[in-house]
């Protein structure tokens, strides 16, 4: 009985041991470190999920202003892929041999919208951004226009709309523009000038509502992205950018209110 139990024991030992070297001999999961703009906040959890799920990539993304990501990448900064809020910053880094050859792409267009939390009075369905020169409107916030794109949009949006002398001392500025609609949702802001793809996240979706700006009152926002050309895996980044560019991962985009490019 007892060779009986060392014998059980020995074999027990051997397939545990065969199962680690089965389970090492898997290859490993290659990485890509994502820089995106902070409008794709939600669209890009998303567009990587999908990814990871049916490529051996695992993807770290990282979230904020495409004018910070810009002045980081300029130091290169540990980032493989690049996701920008517009075409500018991409051109750059590729203007100064930063980039891959031919790394470049255009993904999607923004869209603009004014928020302001269920709590409000103000019809935004209504009135637009007109509605936020009303008295009880006494905050809005928007992306810091020094470095976000969505910033200089709004900036624009309001100026075209002729309310931007009167809602000017009323601005208070988000790192970027996701930061923007988290100071409207917390009260900090009383209204919001931010991405439609933000607005129609579902935490967004379920505390406010929200107005479309129209396109011809701001310039359009058209994004790109870049892969690095210090980028660890070159490979897997090409894959992360195929996929966001195919029909799946165009149809993730537009689930999130963007228009895609040629359309």
């Amino acid at each position: 009985m007892k060779r009986f139990v060392a014998a059980s024991a020995a074999a027990a030992l051997l397939a545990a041991a065969g199962c680690r070297q089965s389970i090492d001999r898997r290859p490993p999961r290659a990485r890509v470190r994502v820089a995106a703009a902070a409008d794709l906040n939600a669209a890009m959890g998303d567009l990587v999920a999908r990814f990871s799920g049916s490529h051996a990539v695992d993807v770290e993304a990282s979230y904020g202003s495409s004018g910070t990501f810009y002045a980081q990448l300029l130091n290169e900064a540990p980032f493989d892929v690049f996701f920008s809020a517009d075409l500018e910053y991409p051109r750059q880094l590729a203007a100064r041999g930063l980039t891959l050859d031919g790394g470049e792409f255009q993904y999607a267009v923004g869209r603009l919208v004014v928020w302001v939390p269920n709590s409000s009075s103000v019809d935004v369905g209504r009135t637009g951004l007109k509605g936020l020169a009303a008295a009880s409107i006494a905050h809005v916030s928007i992306a810091n226009p020094d470095h976000a794109p969505y910033g200089r949009a709004a900036v624009a949006a309001l100026r075209s709309a002729g309310v931007y002398d009167a809602v000017q001392s009323k601005l208070v500025f988000g790192e970027n523009v996701a930061q923007a609609l988290q100071f409207a949702e917390s009260g900090a802001a009383d209204a919001a000038v931010v991405a439609l793809s933000l607005a129609l996240a579902p935490a967004a979706r379920d505390r406010g509502r929200y107005a479309e700006i129209p396109l011809d009152q701001y310039p359009r926002i058209d994004q790109a992205g870049t892969i690095l050309k210090w980028a660890a895996d070159v490979e897997a980044a090409r894959a992360l950018r195929a996929y966001v560019l195919s029909a799946d991962g165009r149809a993730v985009l537009r689930q999130y209110g963007f228009f895609l490019p040629n359309e």
